[in-house]
This record gives structure tokens, sequence and C-alpha cells, in this order.
């Protein structure tokens, strides 16, 4: 069965934007302000070729997306082909480090989920201080802040932060960084943002709730139902019947993913809710404390994660470390970690790990077969199309 015949499939409706105070937040359209001329057409094209035609944008707003799909978080933000489309160029774009070697695109590649297979990632001035979350699904989720502590708001609110960040992009403002302003005073002289702006916005204004708008609609258009699970998902009634698709294997650890504890089940669907495995936004840190880099620090201020989707490719092979701080190599060792907990010194430990009245640890007395199991249901998350489909690849020439 092709999944891109299934009929079960419908799009999600096209909202209309809402407008704000500044008049960044406009653009109601899938097309441009303008109509484009030959002369912009030929600036665009010495820069991206053919990755970039304002007359023939890539499809970012109406997505085929599984109807089972219902979560929708861009209501205030509504994709739109333009401006995602100014979004890939500013997502991949190095100009916006201050010395011009990092993009977005350097710490969260489409190769691994948008994510980093190294364990952090490297900046202008060193190292992040956590591993990269992928961003794999964002739209589609209940949990709308953002970092692993959660101290972006919104999405857009994230966007900026790394820029401004002297370890990540460098536009701090301190430590003899430049700041926002000299960043926004530097892609106003560049010409092929002259023209995507106005394109986009119907004037050359660059201001930072643009560049939020405009990375926001592009990240939140990228995302993957094209996997394994998605196909036998479409034709059940619901996930708790077996997947005539799936071996006895997966539906054995699809079983224990959604089957409680106190039924000899691992529960992981009470905080990695079905068919978005989402992060409950209520969750509280999971027992990872530590900090990258430092054996005797601990952090419990974690209590965001990424959708379970995608953490491996569609081989079968992982998109780099487990947790913040990356000290989970595998999923084995990241269920082994679930499968027994000690609450032991975690304040903010989410009391759905605690183990009950006793509040000691959660020890769900899972086998190895049980482990293995679970591993490859979480295999058939992983789609395909994520990894290739150039919309959300480097629009610049090499």
């Amino acid at each position: 069965m092709n999944f891109r015949q299934l009929l079960l499939f419908i799009p999600i409706a096209i909202l209309a934007s809402c407008s704000g105070e500044d008049n960044d937040y406009t653009e109601i359209t899938n097309t441009g302000t303008q109509a484009v001329s030959e002369e912009t057409l030929q600036i665009l094209s010495g820069t991206f070729g053919d990755n970039i035609n304002l007359n023939n944008l890539d499809n970012y707003a109406n997505q085929i997306t599984p109807n089972y799909i219902t979560k929708d978080n861009s209501a205030t933000n509504p994709i739109t082909d333009v401006k995602a489309t100014l979004g890939r160029v500013l997502f991949y774009d190095k100009n916006l480090s201050s010395n011009n070697t990092i993009s977005c695109a350097s710490c969260h590649q489409q190769a691994f989920a948008f994510s980093d297979n190294n364990n952090v990632s490297t900046g202008v001035n060193g190292v992040t201080g956590r591993h990269s979350m992928r961003l794999i699904n964002s739209r589609f989720a209940r949990e709308t802040r953002f970092f692993w502590d959660e101290r972006a708001a919104t999405l857009e609110e994230q966007t900026t932060q790394p820029i401004q960040d002297h370890a990540e992009m460098g536009f701090s403002g301190q430590n003899g960084d430049p700041t926002l302003a000299d960043l926004l005073t530097k892609l106003e002289g560049i010409t092929y943002y002259q023209e995507l702006f106005q394109f986009a916005y119907g004037d050359t204004t660059i201001s930072e709730a643009r560049l939020q708008e405009s990375l926001a609609q592009f990240i939140r258009s990228i995302q993957s139902f094209d996997s394994k699970y998605d196909l036998g998902r479409i034709v059940a009634q619901n996930d708790n019947q077996p997947f005539t698709n799936f071996t006895d294997q997966e539906n054995t650890g699809k079983d224990l993913f959604f089957r409680p504890p106190n039924q000899n089940g691992a529960g992981c669907v009470t905080c990695h809710a079905a068919p978005e495995f989402d992060i409950d936004p209520q969750s509280l840190n999971n027992g990872i404390i530590g900090v990258f880099g430092d054996a005797t620090a601990t952090d419990v201020t974690v209590t965001r994660a990424p959708t379970l989707r995608d953490i491996f490719n569609n081989a079968g092979i992982i998109n780099g470390a487990l947790m913040h701080d990356a000290s989970m190599p595998s999923v084995v060792d990241a269920l082994n970690h679930y499968n027994d907990i000690d609450a032991t010194g975690n304040t903010n430990l989410d009391n759905r790990l605690r183990g009950g009245p006793g509040g000691n640890g959660q020890n769900l007395n899972l086998t190895a077969a049980d482990i293995l199991a679970l591993e490859a249901f979480i295999k058939t998350l992983s789609g395909t199309s994520v990894y290739t489909d150039t919309k959300w690849s480097d629009p610049f020439l090499n």
C-alpha cells in the first residue's frame, strides 16, 4: 500500500494569520506581496540556483497529514509557503552567526532528523550546553515551550535565542560580541534578503519579530508521518489492536508501550501520547539530571523532550545520543533507565516515575526481551521523506 494513495489522509486546512501591531504578522496568503520581477529572479538565482523559485514555491502550508493527527499549535502563526521559504533561507544561512561559520542547520541537521549526532554542538565561541533537540513535528505537539528547560515560552521566542548566545552564534552583545541590532543591519545589507523580505512583507525592513515568525514557520513545516507505524495506524481502528504490517516483536513492543505498569506494561504513552508521541507539557524531570562535561554537577530543571518519532533514521540507525546530556547512547540504555529509576535526591522528578505511594522510584520489571520489543516498536516511528525532501534542505549553492 502506497502511503500517499491512502484515502484516509486529509490535509490540515490553511489558517489565516493574525495581524500584529508592528505589521509583522499580516501575511495571510501563500504568495508574496507583489509580482516577481525578472531582476529579482536573477538575483536569487545567483545565490540559490533553482533551489528557491518565488514563482513556484515549495508546499509548506498544505502538506498531507494523517486524519488521526489532530494537534496543531500553529494558530497564532500559521504556515505560509512564502514565509516558510524565507525561514528556510534564514535557517541555513551562516550569516546569522557573528563569524559566518554557524547556521541553525549546523546544530539541527536534516540527516539526523534536524538534530546533531555529536553529543553537543560546536558554536562560534565553544559548544552548546546541552544536546541539540530534534525538530520533528514541533507543530503537532501539546508542549509549545522550547529548550530542554522550557525557558522559551514559544517556538518564535526560541528561534532567536541561539543567535544571541555567546557560545552558539555570537550576537549576544556581551563579552565583545555584536548585538542583535548589528545582525539586523548586517542582513539588511545582503541583496537576497532585500528581495526575500520585500516579497514576503512588502518592504525590506528586517526585525527580530520577522526573523522569529519566518523561522518558526519553516521549523513547524518539518513533519514526518510516513513511518511504518503510520502505515499500520491508517488501517487499524486504534492503537490497541495489532498492526497487520508489524512483526510479532513490534506488536509486543507496541502493547508494552501502551499498557500501564500496573498491568505489566511500560506505560510510556502516559508521557508520550500517541499518535504524535509528543511530551506531556505537565511532565517534570525524567530522572536524568546530569550536566554534560561535568560529572559532579546536577540539573533537575530539564522537563521537556522531543517527540519519540525519528529517534532512528529509516535505516534503523540512531540519530545521535539521547537525553539533554547525551548520556544515553542507545534506546536500550534509555529504556533500562526507565525500567529502574531511583528517586533519591531528585526534587523535581515526575510523580509518574516515583513508583507509587512509597515514592522511592519506578521499577517496571521489564525483561531483556521486553526492552528489545519496545526498541523495535520505537523504530517503527521513523519516517523517510524528512531526510530527503528538498524543501527542508540547504537552499544555498555549494
